[in-house]
C-alpha cells in the first residue's frame, strides 16, 4: 500500500480518470509477482541439484582426460608395436607357406622324374610319359609364381628337356622297330622305286601281348601324352602317300602284295604288264581299300586318349584327318578325271563308278579313316554330268586351238556341189533321241539333207568354188560333232557345249589373225585363203544355230541358239585381211610406176627403157598374183581383185600422161606402144581357173572389172589421133572421149600434143 501511495504521490500529474485503471493493473502485477515467488521457491532446489551435477560432470571430464592421455601415451604405443609384430608374423607365415608349397612342388617334380626314370627303364612308356607331364606341370606351376624366382628352375627346365628328349629318343627307336620302311636309294617315287619299296609292321601281337597292352599302344599313347603323335603320324602319312597310295593311283600295273608272318606284317608291290594307260576307279579303290584294311588290322585300330578330349580316338581317325584331303585330291585328279566319259553315250555306264565310290567311302568310314561328313570324292563322282561337260568343252577348245595354230597353206577345194553329211535329226517335238553317227564328209556349203523334208535348191546357201584351209574344214567338222553331242546331252551339258562352240569362234577371231599375222602380211596366197576361211565360217554361222535349235534344251530352243551375230565380224575379219594385202600390192604397183620418170621425154632411150621396165614389172607382179590366187579365190572375188589392181596401174599411167605439158610425136608413138603393151597383156593376168580355155571368158570381160579400161583406150586413141579425130571423139561433150575425160584434161592433152596454131585454137574452142 505504501508503494502504491508513493507511486500515486509521485505521479500526481496523472489524471484522476486513469488512476483506477492503473490501480487495477498494479493489482494484477502483484499477483504475478506472487506466482513468481512461488515458482522461484520451487525452482531453487532443482537449481542446487543441477549445480551439484555440474560439479560431478566436471570431475568425470577431468578423469576422462587423464585416461585419454594415458591411452595415447602408453596404450597406442603398445598397440602399434603389436600391429607391427602381427604384420611381420603374417608375412613370415606367407613366406613359409610359399616356401612349403615350392618345396612340395620341387618334391613332386623330383618324385615324378625319379618315377619317370624307373618306368622308362621298365619300358612302361605310358607311365613314364605321365610322370614327365606331372613334372612339367609342377615346373610350370613354379614358373608362374610371381615375385618368387629360383635359379634352380632353369636347371630343372634343362633336366626336364633332357628327360623329354631322352624319352622321345626311346620312343622313336621303338617306333622305328614297329614301323620299318625299306626304300630304294633313289628318293623318287617312280615305278621302279615303288616296286622295290616295302613296309614292315612289327605290330602283330604275340600271345603274351594279347593279354597285356601291345607295345604299339604304349608307344603311341606315350607320343600322344607328350604331344608328339601329330608330327609322327604326319611323317608316316607322307611316306604312306608317296610310296604306297599315290603310286597305286598313278601306275595301273602296280599291284599290292601282303604277307603275314608270326611277328611281322609285310606290304610289298609287284608290277604286271597292263595295256591301260590309266587305272579304272574300281581297281584303284580296291587296291587302296586293301591297304587300309591291312593297316587298320595291324596298326590303325589303336584307341588313344587325346589330351583335352573326353573320348578316346583311334589312330585311323587321326591319320585320316592328316592325309584324306591330299589323297582325295589325288584320286580326283589322277583317277576320276580320267574316267569321265568323252562321249555322252557312255554316261550311263558311269553309274558303276559312282557305286564303287560310295562303297569305297563306306568302307573307309567303317574303318574310321573317313568321317561321316567327308564326301568330297563322292560329290565329284556324282557330279559327272557337270564334269563331263567341262571336260568335253576343254577337249573341244584345245582341239580347236591346235587346228587354229596349224598351217594355213594346206587347203581343200570346195564347190557348190559340196553338201553336208549329217545324221538324220529327229522331227522337232518327236521326243526321239538322236542316234550318234560320225559325220563322214564334212559340210562345205551348209545345205542340210533332211530326208523327211523336201530338198532345197542346189544353189541355196551355197558357196562359190574356192579353196579353204583343211584345218578350217576340220574345225567345222569338230563344231558339228560337238553340237550333235549337245543334242543328246543333259540340259546343263547342252548349254555348256553350245557356249563352248561360241568360244571356239571367238577364239578363232582372236587367235588366227594374231598367230599368223606375219604370214598373212607377207604372202598374198595366205591372205586369200584366210579370206576364204572367214567367209566359209561366216557362211555356216548363218544356219548353224537353226539346224540344231529344235533339238537342244528348251533353254536354247527359243532362239538363243544362234550364231548369226558373229557373221558380220567374220566377214569383216576376212575382208580386212584381204584389203590389207590389196593395199600392199597397190603400193608395190605405184612404187614400180614411180620409176617410169613420169613417162616424160620418151624420145630419150633411158627414159623409155625405164618406163618400159616399170610397165613390165607391173605386169609381172599382176601375173604372179594371178597365179597364186588362181583356183584359190572365188572367181568373182578373183576378177574384182585383179581388176582393182590393174585399174590402179592404168589410172596411175593415165594420170601421169595427162599431166605432161609437152608430148612430141615420137613421145606419143612410144607412149602408145607402152599403152598397147598394157592393153594386150593386161587381160592375160585374169586367169582365175587352171583351165586356159575357161579363162578367155573372163579376159574378154576386163572392162567390167577395170573401171579405167575404156579411159585408157581413149587415151591411146588421143595419142595417135589428129585434131579433127579428137574433136569428133568429143562430139560436143556427147562422144566416148567425153565419157572418160573432162574438158580440161582433153585440152591439156591437145596443148601437149599439138603446136599452138589456129587449128589447135579452133579445136580447143570446140572442147567445152
Amino acid at each position: 500500500g505504501s508503494l502504491v501511495a508513493a507511486v500515486l504521490a509521485h505521479s500526481g500529474r496523472l489524471d484522476k480518470e486513469h488512476l483506477g485503471a492503473r490501480v487495477g493493473r498494479l493489482s494484477r502485477r502483484g499477483e504475478v509477482c506472487t506466482m513468481i515467488n512461488k515458482k522461484y521457491g520451487e525452482f531453487l532446489p532443482s537449481l542446487q541439484s543441477a549445480e551439484e551435477l555440474v560439479l560431478q560432470v566436471e570431475g568425470l571430464s577431468s578423469t576422462i582426460d587423464l585416461l585419454r592421455a594415458g591411452i595415447e601415451n602408453e596404450v597406442q604405443r603398445d598397440l602399434n608395436v603389436a600391429v607391427d609384430e602381427f604384420t611381420e608374423l603374417k608375412q613370415q607365415l606367407e613366406r613359409d607357406t610359399l616356401i612349403l608349397s615350392v618345396l612340395k612342388k620341387l618334391q613332386e617334380f623330383d618324385i615324378a622324374v625319379k618315377e619317370h626314370k624307373t618306368a622308362l627303364l621298365e619300358k612302361k612308356y605310358i607311365a613314364a610319359a605321365q610322370q614327365l607331364e606331372k613334372a612339367r606341370s609342377s615346373l610350370r606351376s613354379l614358373e608362374t609364381r610371381k615375385g618368387f624366382e629360383l635359379k634352380i628352375l632353369r636347371a630343372l627346365g634343362t633336366e626336364l628337356t633332357v628327360q623329354t628328349q631322352n624319352m622321345l629318343c626311346h620312343l622313336g627307336e621303338e617306333w622305328q622297330k614297329l614301323i620299318v620302311w625299306q626304300l630304294p636309294p633313289s628318293k623318287e617315287s617312280s615305278l621302279e622305286a615303288v616296286v622295290h619299296s616295302e613296309l614292315h609292321l612289327h605290330t602283330v601281337p604275340s600271345k603274351e601281348e594279347e593279354v597285356s597292352s601291345p607295345p604299339v599302344v604304349s608307344v603311341l599313347q606315350a607320343f600322344a601324352i607328350l604331344g608328339e603323335l601329330h608330327s609322327r603320324l604326319k611323317a608316316f602319312g607322307q611316306f604312306l602317300l608317296k610310296y604306297i597310295l599315290k603310286p597305286l593311283v598313278s601306275y595301273p600295273s602296280l599291284q599290292p602284295l601282303t604277307e603275314e608272318q608270326p611277328d611281322v606284317f609285310i606290304l610289298r608291290f609287284k608290277s604286271k604288264e597292263s595295256t591301260w594307260e590309266q587305272s579304272s576307279p574300281m581297281e584303284v579303290f580296291d587296291k587302296i581299300k586293301l591297304i587300309f584294311e591291312a593297316l587298320h588290322k595291324y596298326l590303325l585300330n589303336v584307341p588313344l586318349e587325346q589330351p583335352g578330349e573326353d573320348r578316346k580316338v583311334t589312330l585311323a581317325e587321326l591319320l585320316g584327318d592328316l592325309i584324306w584331303e591330299e589323297l582325295s585330291n589325288c584320286l580326283v585328279q589322277n583317277c576320276l578325271v580320267n574316267s569321265i566319259p568323252t562321249n555322252s553315250s557312255k554316261l550311263e555306264q558311269y553309274t558303276e563308278v559312282i557305286k564303287s565310290t560310295e562303297e569305297f567311302e563306306k568302307a573307309l568310314k567303317n574303318m574310321q579313316v573317313l568321317k561321316g561328313d567327308s564326301t568330297d570324292l563322292l560329290k565329284y563322282a556324282r557330279n559327272v554330268n557337270s564334269h563331263f561337260a567341262s571336260k568335253k568343252c576343254q577337249d573341244v577348245i584345245a582341239a580347236a586351238r591346235n587346228l587354229m595354230t596349224s598351217e594355213i597353206h594346206n587347203t581343200v577345194k570346195i564347190t557348190p556341189d559340196s553338201c553336208v553329211a549329217l545324221p538324220q535329226l529327229p522331227h522337232p517335238g518327236s521326243g526321239d533321241h538322236l542316234k550318234m553317227q560320225k559325220p563322214s564328209n564334212l559340210l562345205h556349203n551348209g545345205t542340210v539333207n533332211w530326208e523327211n523334208e523336201s530338198k532345197l535348191s542346189q544353189n541355196t546357201f551355197s558357196l562359190p568354188t574356192c579353196r579353204i584351209s583343211s584345218s578350217v574344214e576340220q574345225l567345222m567338222e569338230l563344231v558339228y560333232q560337238t553340237l550333235m553331242e549337245a543334242t543328246v546331252s543333259t540340259d546343263q551339258c547342252c548349254v555348256q557345249l553350245f557356249y563352248s562352240i561360241r568360244r571356239i569362234f571367238q577364239l578363232f577371231y582372236e587367235v588366227v589373225p594374231t598367230y599368223h599375222k606375219e604370214s598373212l602380211q607377207k604372202f598374198p596366197q595366205l591372205a586369200a585363203i584366210h579370206h576364204n576361211n572367214c567367209m566359209f565360217l561366216a557362211h555356216h554361222l548363218l544356219t548353224l544355230g537353226h539346224q540344231f535349235c529344235y533339238h537342244t534344251t528348251h533353254l536354247l530352243s527359243n532362239g538363243a541358239a544362234s550364231f548369226v551375230d558373229l557373221v558380220p565380224a567374220f566377214r569383216r575379219l576376212g575382208m580386212e585381211c584381204f584389203k590389207a594385202q590389196m593395199r600392199v600390192q597397190k603400193g608395190e604397183i605405184l612404187e614400180r610406176l614411180s620409176s617410169a620418170r613420169n613417162f616424160s621425154n620418151m624420145d630419150d632411150e633411158e627414159n623409155f627403157h625405164a618406163a618400159n621396165k616399170a610397165i613390165r614389172q607391173v605386169l609381172h607382179q599382176l601375173k604372179r598374183l594371178g597365179q597364186v590366187w588362181q583356183d584359190v579365190l572365188p572367181v568373182n572375188v578373183y576378177c574384182k581383185a585383179m581388176g582393182t589392181l590393174l585399174n590402179t596401174a592404168l589410172a596411175e599411167i593415165v594420170t601421169r600422161i595427162v599431166a605432161l605439158e609437152d608430148i612430141s610425136a615420137e613421145d606419143a608413138d612410144r607412149l602408145y606402144s607402152l599403152c598397147r603393151i598394157m592393153v594386150e597383156e593386161g587381160p592375160q593376168v585374169f586367169t582365175p581357173l587352171p583351165e586356159e580355155e575357161k579363162n578367155k571368158k573372163y579376159q574378154e570381160e576386163v572392162p567390167v572389172y577395170v573401171q579405167k579400161w575404156m579411159t585408157f583406150k581413149e587415151l591411146m586413141i588421143i595419142l595417135q589421133a589428129n585434131l579433127q579425130e579428137i574433136v569428133d571423139q568429143w562430139a560436143d561433150g556427147k562422144g566416148p572421149l567425153a565419157a572418160e575425160f573432162s574438158a580440161a584434161e582433153v585440152k591439156s592433152l591437145i596443148r601437149a600434143l599439138f603446136q599452138n596454131t589456129e587449128r589447135r585454137a579452133a579445136a580447143l574452142a570446140k572442147i567445152k
